[in-house]
């Protein structure tokens, strides 16, 4: 299934279902109520998540039921938003090989280029090995909940930067309250999946990395996390490690890759994670850029204006508009 949060006509925001081809959305409150199986459940994303395997069912039903007829609306006609507008937690990884050999590389290049030196820019490769602490664990940062926004989103480029970038990335969204998860039963704990653009203000960022905290005003600004167009459903999607991928900017494709060759799967950041810590329903784990999946790596940064799509199969579109503020 495809599970949306949309906003209607009316500004009512509402939790649906979308057909396979993207056509309608189905309101499952709505429907629920029609059909004499009313579910408080059904008002937020987070609260359908939470009630477990026997809403989705439930869910399942009324599709049969209804879908394409009544408590129907056209995509066209509705506003969606992120399926998780403020989700629980975001936490984002960085375990594609490519990207973490690629990103210093990145970073030396934009030093050569504020230093005057385009020569010594060009010559940037990357780095030849992946560092072992890559391998060890699925490194990863906390980043900021409440700076989220859904597909067709105009994100607004924070003043303090100038070099723009997107970042190629699909997400893992937990399906259930768990601690201490053994990597064999982690994917009973994968809800579905969504695909994520954690937009990045390169130049901040190459500033903030000296103090080896991690990314801070690089990753938080308001609008910098992007999410949609919905949630798949986990059994939609029987090999998650195997999704071709690309980066369509104004129509034009940038970067193809995919999701294969992690080096550490969801389930490996479930069980690292949930390691005497808990997890709850609703928490997105970002799967990291996928290879070549960034301006930074490419060498090639968005501009005011550009219409950035970010393409996974199986799952969709997500685009956005960036532009600066004036």
């Amino acid at each position: 299934m495809r599970l949306a949060t949309y906003r209607t006509a009316e500004n009512e925001e509402k939790v649906g279902l979308v057909d396979g081809h993207g056509h309608f959305v189905l309101d499952l409150a709505s429907a629920a109520a029609a059909f004499g199986k009313p579910q408080r459940a059904f008002g937020s994303m987070v609260s359908l998540i939470e009630a477990g395997p026997a809403l989705l069912d439930l869910a399942r039903e009324l599709e049969a039921r209804y879908g394409g007829k009544e408590h129907c609306t056209t995509l066209a006609h509705v506003t969606l938003l992120a399926p998780l507008p403020v989700p629980p937690q975001i936490r984002d990884f960085s375990v594609f090989p490519l990207h973490v050999r690629n990103a210093p590389g990145g970073m030396r290049r934009m030093v050569a280029r504020r230093n005057g030196n385009e020569a010594a820019a060009k010559a940037v490769t990357g780095d030849p090995e992946v560092p072992q602490t890559y391998k060890d664990r699925p490194i990863y940062y906390i980043s900021n909940r409440f700076s989220v926004v859904g597909p067709d989103a105009t994100v607004t480029w924070p003043r303090y930067s100038q070099v723009m970038d997107f970042e190629l990335e699909f997400a893992a969204i937990i399906g259930a309250r768990c601690v201490n998860v053994s990597k064999q039963n982690a994917r009973n704990h994968i809800f579905g999946y969504t695909i994520f653009n954690d937009f990045s203000a390169r130049d901040r960022q190459l500033d903030e990395m000296a103090g080896r905290l991690g990314p801070t005003k690089g990753k938080s600004f308001d609008m910098g996390n992007s999410l949609g167009p919905w949630i798949v459903t986990a059994d939609e999607i029987a090999d998650p490690y195997a999704l071709k991928s690309s980066v369509r900017v104004n129509g034009e494709t940038w970067t193809s890759s995919s999701s294969a060759e992690m080096l550490h799967s969801f389930e490996d950041m479930i069980a690292y994670v949930s390691e005497d810590e808990t997890l709850y329903p609703g928490e997105v784990f970002g799967s990291g850029t996928m290879n070549n999946g960034c301006g930074l790596e490419i060498d090639r940064f968005l501009s005011d204006g550009d219409v950035v799509e970010l393409d996974v199969e199986k799952i969709g579109v997500l685009r956005n508009k960036v532009v600066r503020q004036r």
